[in-house]
């Protein structure tokens, strides 16, 4: 029989909307405006303690919130207005001072029963959802001053190696030896000279006492600030990619800053602490009692709480020299970190350990903090803390070298799961070699993404809606069929991007009011064929078969060009081109199978197996 589907077929559009419906109808629950609350580190315990402070800070100045909730490592409070979330911020950050994090954040509103089949809202790009943005200013003064503190470790092992006895240290920037006869201090320029030959050397003579002096020049000095911004960005760029954010943006502005903006806003306080934590290592060995280069480090004994220690000033290694790490835990169920280091750091690590059986070998973490001294107002007005950074340096292992280690082993001696994930994420995703503070942290046009959406549906509206009533007007049944097909279209293209979380952004929804073109654009050609076919003398039942099936291979044809264009715009394009061409892709997809399958099964429901003799066209 003529244009019948099989049972089976039918069964199987019906199944293919009913998901597209379901895993679309998430998009319909606006998420609220919300402000979260976490621990610097992610083994922080909040209580509800802090809670309380902050709601009445919230209540004194005026800030109307609701659904407060509190989880093992942060708090979410949701508020009545996005425009009120800066000043939220700003009143429980001050409420609770130094040693939280508050981040904004959008708190989801989609029903229980929907997130448990995993159905979720697409993510918006930072041009719709508003995002958060960051920018931070590299320390490149630091990674000069541990560049210049590296080549004094060099020269003075090789002075050690050459038995040249003298005086090293470094002082304004400068290397100065200073040695007792000009035989000694020629041959340490001569060690200098072959082993440091980039550096400028200056000799001179003060007393008895003569001096060599070595600087680097000022173009190398460009060059180090350059390469730690450069490796910064790349760590960043990793890091980002580890939190899983949708079309973020990491680039460099100017000679030491950094933008970083994710849009589509996750977990931000956790973003924003990983993204500020140099969360360096340094692996060096227990200092003896009698060596004088030395220092003294706290560290937390799991029996007897907060103790010291002495380390020696040399490093073993750097978590530079981390190719890979992974939380896990040990045979007691506590948490830990296994660690793979390059070869370069694996032949150290062994070199170093090899000849210290049974002594200790201590793992150190740096990391740059900053605390609050004060508050001044901004330019409107605004109060804004005043922060001044240091650095914070603490063991975290501490255990006796029993055999000689490779490039694999493990690090213990952690509070928590949490901390142990994001220690290996930190080293995973490479050391920072320099700290990074944060100049600006802000909101990305919430408004305007509110107006950008609300000016996009209303496009993607009229274009629908001329469409749907100019085919009704033009084909008649026929028309209402692909404006039935265009609909379900536009559910399963908002279906799709939810399920590969996809981000919408506004070139995005040029895209789908393209779709909304194209998608009828396979009807038309389909029932003009149909008219064609009813001309030429055939029954109404033979011209709908031939005008489906002699349709398609020009309608694939044409699908799959403008496909390939929109593989190619994704494939080299950045951001808002990639946006475009994600909604194209796939609503290329879902319109072919609308147009073809879907807008066949109605025709088939209305018409098919009937003695026709003539035809709504």
């Amino acid at each position: 029989m003529l244009n019948k589907y099989p049972w089976w077929k039918n069964l199987l559009i019906v199944v293919v909307i009913a998901i597209g419906v379901i895993y679309a109808l998430p998009n319909a629950f606006a998420p609220d405006p919300a402000i979260q609350i976490s621990g610097e580190s992610g083994s922080d315990v909040l209580g509800t303690d802090e809670l309380q402070r902050v709601e009445a800070a919230l209540e004194e100045a005026g800030i109307a919130y609701f659904g407060e909730t509190v989880e093992q490592d942060r708090a979410l409070i949701r508020l009545q207005d996005k425009d009120l979330q800066l000043r939220a911020k700003a009143v429980a950050q001050r409420a609770l001072g130094d040693g939280y994090v508050v981040a904004l954040n959008l708190a989801p509103t989609t029903p229980a029963w929907l997130t448990a089949i995993g159905a979720q809202p697409m993510k918006l790009g930072l041009d719709l959802s508003g995002g958060v943005h960051f920018l931070l200013e590299v320390d490149t003064a630091n990674a000069i001053q541990k560049r210049l503190e590296t080549y004094t470790d060099d020269f003075k092992k090789e002075l050690r190696q050459q038995r040249i006895r003298g005086i090293v240290s470094l002082q304004d920037g400068r290397i100065v030896g200073s040695f007792a006869s000009e035989a000694l201090r020629d041959q340490a320029e001569d060690v200098l000279r072959d082993s440091l030959p980039t550096l400028e050397r200056q000799s001179s003579e003060d007393g008895d006492q003569y001096l060599l002096e070595a600087r680097v020049s000022e173009s190398e000095l460009k060059t180090i600030a350059d390469d730690a911004v450069n490796q910064n960005l790349t760590t960043l760029r990793n890091r980002v990619n580890e939190l899983g954010v949708a079309e973020p943006l990491v680039q460099k502005q100017g000679s030491n800053r950094i933008i970083v903006q994710l849009p589509g806003i996750q977990d931000t306080a956790a973003a924003k602490r990983i993204l500020g934590k140099t969360a360096n290592l340094e692996f060096r060995l227990e200092a003896r009692p009698e060596e004088a280069s030395r220092e003294q480090f706290e560290f937390r004994d799991q029996q007897r709480g907060m103790e010291s220690a002495w380390l020696e000033k040399r490093v073993v290694i750097t978590g530079e020299r981390v190719s890979n790490a992974r939380a896990s835990f040990d045979q007691n169920g506590l948490p830990e970190v296994n660690i793979s280091l390059d070869s370069q750091g694996g032949t150290l690590m062994h070199r170093a350990t090899r000849d210290n059986i049974n002594r200790k070998l201590g793992v150190l973490f740096i990391e740059r903090k900053s605390r609050t001294i004060g508050y001044e107002k901004d330019r409107f007005g605004h109060e804004v803390p005043i922060k001044e950074k240091y650095d914070v340096k603490q063991i975290i292992s501490l255990a006796t070298i029993r055999a000689a280690l490779g490039t694999q082993f493990r690090i213990t001696g952690l509070d928590s799961p949490t901390e142990a994930a994001e220690l290996a994420l930190l080293l995973r995703a490479g050391a920072l070699a320099a700290p990074v503070d944060f100049v600006e942290e802000r909101t990305v046009g919430p408004s305007l993404g509110a107006e950008n959406i609300a000016k996009g549906f209303k496009s993607v509206q009229i274009g629908l809606g001329i469409v749907l009533l100019f085919m009704v007007l033009y084909y008649r049944v026929f028309g209402v069929v692909a404006d039935i097909a265009l609909v379900v279209n536009m559910g399963l293209l908002l279906a799709c991007m939810s399920i590969l979380s996809a981000t919408l952004t506004l070139p995005g929804i040029a895209g789908i009011v393209l779709t909304v073109g194209m998608a009828v654009d396979a009807n038309v050609l389909i029932f003009g064929r149909i008219r064609e076919e009813l001309k030429n003398g055939l029954s109404p039942q033979q011209a709908i078969k031939a005008g489906y099936e002699r349709a398609f291979t020009t309608i694939l044809d044409a699908n799959i060009t403008t496909l390939i264009v929109a593989v190619i715009l994704y494939a080299v394009g950045t951001g808002p081109v990639k946006g475009f061409a994600v909604t194209l892709s796939i609503g290329i997809l879902t319109s072919m199978f609308t147009a073809i399958v879907v807008s066949r099964g109605i025709v088939n429901l209305v018409y098919g197996g009937k003695n026709l003799k003539k035809l709504s066209i």
